[in-house]
């Protein structure tokens, strides 16, 4: 069975056979010692290719038509493992191959299908793309489950609003489930006041499109236990303490944590790996109207802790705080939450590095681990003790704006710390889920982070 794909598109990779092009990735020293085709040496030389990072030399054949493509990778490669993504981006379409290169196969396949992606579902007309023979001794069916997940990602959160609200992120949810015979169930409405999950009630209660809680479950009971935590924010306004134009213009992105996690799921059933897996994501869209919930409002949560609401723009804590206590409830081996949740990690780290925040040394290290195996960025920032009294309230057990501004990640983490009973067996994701330049393995817009970490991590079975 492929791989699940939530916006059908072309492969990236050539599997008709016949005839295809060669690529010759290169080094500075491939062509001052001339150990390359020499057809594509003499073009090379009478051009003045030096073979820098990421450069495309169309080459001719002996009869003068196209006969292949030299790909510079710069003096140091390592320091580019998906360079080339651009491959696929800058040759022209046609069926190629990888004819010499000093990087691995699996490295090279990847890095080409992810800088394959293309959002054009919007575009009246769609160009066709270059395609790739994926090298014989790379693993096929692992590349193109990685590429499903990221692009699962990728589409969720560029998809506006209009088309992917909480009832049409419930559609994509299920549609995922469906295609690896995965149970669902949804509270939706009113129905989460009676089941006890108010503060999802009470972030989504003002938009037109229900909040709801959506509770996918996959694999063998007996298998490790991990649950997933994502958060679905649709669209977020600010609600009464709206957001200025400027910054409510990506967010339809706010929803990057449920999207990175279904696309994680994605890879873990596609694996068939063996866990026994919960995918949670409450999806809201924080709107405003005459019922929307107010600063100064105290609400209790699920688990019975009391939230004073300092500031109605810091609404993802929220429903992560009834979800992660509905999932701790189920007694997990490992809970695993990532959420668009604060503009500080972004001061603090950029937008390509997400911290990631957990009591378990142990498990800190195996994600750090799988973290630089797989080239996929992740840092680990500590939860200090000493700023738990910042999550304190007055006349409320907790608040969910703390005052200052200072360590705004790190207090937003311990907030829902709270949450959970053995903090050990979680870790928190704070991530971006936008890509804000284009790079060799990424166009802009909306990207998945950590989840090929966490996917390597867990196909360990550690």
């Amino acid at each position: 069975m492929a791989p699940f794909q939530y916006i059908e598109r072309p492969s990236p990779f050539n599997t008709k056979g016949g005839k295809t092009l060669p690529i010759f990735a290169v080094t500075p020293a491939h062509i001052e010692t001339g150990t390359i085709d020499p057809i594509a040496l003499d073009w090379a030389v009478k051009a003045g290719y030096r073979a820098e990072t990421g450069s495309v030399l169309l080459v001719p054949s002996a009869d003068g038509h196209l006969g292949g493509a030299l790909f510079g990778l710069g003096k140091n490669p390592s320091e580019a493992p998906f360079l080339a993504g651009k491959l696929a981006r800058t040759l022209p379409a046609g069926d190629w191959h990888i004819e010499t290169a000093p990087l691995t196969a699996n490295r090279l396949a990847l890095g080409f299908g992810l800088g394959s992606y293309r959002f054009d579902r919007y575009k009246s007309e769609k160009q066709p793309g270059p395609t790739l023979m994926i090298p014989q001794d790379a693993d096929a069916a692992d590349i193109k489950r990685q590429l499903a997940g990221v692009f699962l990602a990728r589409d969720l959160i560029n998809t506006p609003t209009n088309d992917m609200g909480p009832a049409e992120l419930e559609a994509a949810f299920r549609a995922l489930a469906t295609h690896y015979k995965a149970e669902v169930s949804v509270i939706s409405g009113d129905e989460l006041l009676e089941k006890n999950f108010p503060l999802i009630h009470t972030v989504g209660r003002a938009s037109t499109s229900a909040p709801r809680l959506l509770d996918m479950r996959w694999g063998k009971k007996g298998h490790r236990k991990v649950t997933l935590v994502g958060k679905g924010v649709c669209f977020d306004t600010g609600g009464l303490d709206i957001k200025p134009s400027s910054s409510m213009l990506l967010m339809k992105k706010d929803m990057g944590g449920a999207a990175n996690v279904l696309g994680l799921a994605l890879m873990i059933m596609d694996a068939k790996l063996k866990i026994d897996l919960r995918v949670l994501v409450p999806a809201v869209e924080n709107s405003i109207a005459g019922n929307a919930f107010r600063p100064g409002d105290i609400y209790r949560s699920r688990k019975g802790l009391t939230v004073q609401i300092d500031n109605t723009d810091a609404e993802g804590r929220l429903i992560l705080a009834d979800a992660l206590a509905y999932a701790d409830e189920d007694e997990p081996e490992l809970i695993i939450d990532m959420a668009t949740l604060t503009g500080a990690a972004r001061v603090a780290l950029g937008p390509d590095l997400p911290p990631f925040f957990t009591d378990s040394r142990d498990l800190a290290q195996d994600i750090e681990e799988a973290s630089l195996e797989v080239d996929d960025p992740v840092w680990r920032l500590p939860l200090y003790k000493g700023y738990e009294k910042d999550v304190s309230a007055r006349i409320a057990d907790l608040t969910n704006a703390p005052s200052g501004g200072m360590a705004g990640a790190i207090t937003a983490a311990l907030f829902l710390k709270r949450f959970v009973s053995r903090p050990d067996r979680w870790a928190h994701f704070d991530i971006y889920g936008w890509a804000p330049s284009e790079r060799p393995h990424s166009p802009v817009g909306g990207e998945a982070q950590a989840i090929r970490t966490l996917y390597h991590y867990l196909r360990q079975g550690k």
